[in-house]
């Protein structure tokens, strides 16, 4: 069979990077917003074109065929320079307001952004933002598809987190443990200072979880320094687990930037040494030093550089070697 450029299309080829990337048709489908038989329409429209197979299909992921490993580079080069000419055409659209999309955990959209944003729009720049909210996995899936251009999340809660992007260090987060108020640990020596209802309400953990790599961590965690602990409770709003923390259902092992601008009333933050989240924003290479992206890169660490960490309270000797060992 002889190739013809002409019988590849664009979307065929967004196409074949997403499954690429995402390994999986379902993925993939989810980030190019198709429907999975519509898109394994496309795939194999896309390998009768080529004359070759370009994934093989196996029982839990797509793996690139050599030929598919050829064709990956290339399809990425052309998608990136594509989406470079893009946006330096909008710069000479007349009257027309750019979009920019972030995409971010909630903590960090919540504290990082809003006076990033408001730096960007003192500056001059004629800018909207689309803005999603979202686990640090599905941040990755909305860079991969090109959704949006910077995401905001952990470097350490995602396990690909610097696949194919520039880490641009914002500030670090420490993990800290939120006890109701009443359970006052900073004078303990070790569990047994605690009456028997004390070390069960210690023992009722409640799990924050934005992504299955902080859940492994959290789960980790709890094993090692509350061993007897159980999970009373699992959530994914931090408003909802501090809720359950002040009315003395748990205790919960949490990021404390989450907990900047709540009601942190009937709460106490325990902090643990070498227990910390690495804040990044995750920026394409190729808009490192583009406009607006550089602009709003350069907010985001004066920003973080301004940012107070609400109060926390020293965790009591035996919990912290319980941590550390």
């Amino acid at each position: 069979m002889t190739l013809s450029t002409r019988d590849l299309t664009l979307h065929q080829l967004k196409i074949f990077w997403a499954v690429a990337q995402s390994k999986t048709l379902t993925k993939a489908a989810k980030q190019l917003g198709l429907t999975q038989p519509s898109l394994s329409q496309q795939l194999a429209k896309l390998e009768t074109n080529t004359g070759t197979l370009l994934f093989e299909r196996r029982a839990s992921e797509m793996a690139l065929t050599e030929a598919g490993g050829y064709l990956l580079p290339k399809v990425e080069h052309l998608l990136r320079t594509l989406g470079e000419v893009e946006d330096g055409l909008q710069q000479f659209q007349d009257g027309k307001r750019m979009t920019v999309g972030i995409a971010g955990v909630n903590s960090l959209l919540r504290v990082l952004l809003p006076q990033a944003l408001a730096d960007m729009q003192d500056s001059g720049h004629a800018l909207d933002f689309d803005i999603l909210e979202a686990a640090p996995n599905e941040v990755l899936e909305y860079l991969y598809a090109r959704r949006v251009k910077i995401g905001l999340l952990a470097a350490n809660s995602v396990a690909e987190a610097g696949v194919g992007f520039v880490q641009v260090p914002l500030l670090e987060d420490p993990y800290v443990l939120a006890v109701p108020s009443s359970l006052k640990l900073e004078a303990t020596r070790s569990i047994d200072d605690l009456s028997a209802e004390q070390q069960a309400q210690l023992n009722r953990a409640i799990q924050f979880s934005f992504g299955t790599q902080h859940t492994n961590q959290s789960i980790d965690w709890y094993d090692r320094v509350l061993p007897d602990h159980h999970i009373t409770a699992r959530c994914r709003s931090f408003e909802t687990a501090m809720a359950l923390v002040s009315a003395g259902n748990g205790v919960c092992l949490t990021p404390l930037m989450v907990a900047h601008g709540l009601d942190r009333s009937g709460v106490t933050f325990y902090r643990f040494p070498n227990q910390i989240r690495r804040i990044v924003a995750l920026v394409p290479t190729q808009y490192m030093r583009a406009e607006p992206y550089a602009s709003l890169i350069g907010a985001l660490e004066t920003t973080a550089k301004g940012y107070q960490a609400p109060e926390t309270v020293g965790a009591p000797e035996w919990l912290v070697a319980r941590a550390l060992g």
